[in-house]
């Protein structure tokens, strides 16, 4: 699937990629209801679902069908973003994009319960019950002793019948935006700030030659040293090492320039 160049009919080789300014322009357009320019952003954005896409290659799912989950998230974003945010949209549209091919992993691959353990969630959820109305406090210690059995069997039960909750889950919606339940949770190692760096290495990244951008995959990525990489690609380690300064020196000046 590596190889792969094609997914949903979308040729990748040839994907446009967008500047800071056209992709401003055009959201800018779009949100005002011009449906090319909507046509064209989601195109011009296809790069980003890709390079999301490649995370999960390893999981053994169809490429088309996690591109397509990648895609719905992309409209997604592009229909929740506000111009007004004051980040990029890449820093917006990442954990939506992500959550949307998650929620395809997780629901195509969802664990099944055994008959055991459900029997046991159900007795658990009884017992609750007959304790509350009991007027009694219903803790896991006092259901496990009520059932006759271990505490842990308690929690385990319950968590296997548990339906997972998705952070991109709209908990309310006020005045036409939806607020999701990953906006009531602080994360200080993924707040916008990270997010803004990822986008704007990755942006950087698209800018250089192929085989720079493999070296810098193979260096920083892999963790392979410069003679490896050297043997691998077929060049001297002095050039490995020449390239690989050029590419973080023009990387370097293109996320200054885009600030």
């Amino acid at each position: 699937m590596l190889q792969k160049v094609e997914i949903c009919g979308v040729d990748t080789s040839g994907l446009p990629l967008l500047t800071a300014e056209e992709s401003d322009a055009l959201m800018r357009r779009l949100k005002e209801g011009d449906r090319a320019a909507r046509e064209q952003f989601v195109v011009g954005n296809m790069r980003l679902v890709l390079s999301l896409v490649k995370r999960f290659w390893a999981k053994n799912a169809n490429a088309d069908d996690v591109f397509q989950a990648g895609c719905i998230g992309l409209l997604k974003a592009i229909d929740n973003f506000n111009v007004d945010l004051g980040v990029r949209f890449s820093t917006y549209a990442v954990p939506m994009i992500l959550g949307e091919i998650k929620r395809y992993l997780r629901d195509g691959n969802s664990l099944r319960v055994s008959r055991s353990i459900r029997d046991t969630a159900y007795k658990v959820l009884k017992t609750r019950e007959m304790l509350e109305e009991a007027h009694k406090e219903a803790t896991i210690e006092k259901i496990a002793e009520a059932m006759q059995v271990r505490e842990q069997e308690v929690v385990y039960a319950l968590d296997a019948i548990s339906d997972p909750v998705s952070l991109y889950e709209p908990v309310c919606n006020k005045s036409g935006d939806a607020l999701l339940l990953m906006d009531q949770i602080s994360d200080e190692k993924n707040n916008d700030e990270v997010w803004t760096e990822h986008a704007a290495l990755a942006e950087a990244m698209e800018k250089l030659g192929e085989r720079e951008r493999r070296i810098l995959r193979l260096r920083y990525f892999e963790g392979k040293t410069q003679t490896e990489i050297s043997d691998e690609v077929g060049i001297s380690q002095a050039q490995v090492s020449r390239l690989e300064k050029n590419a973080i020196s023009e990387m370097r000046s293109s996320i200054a320039c885009d600030g």
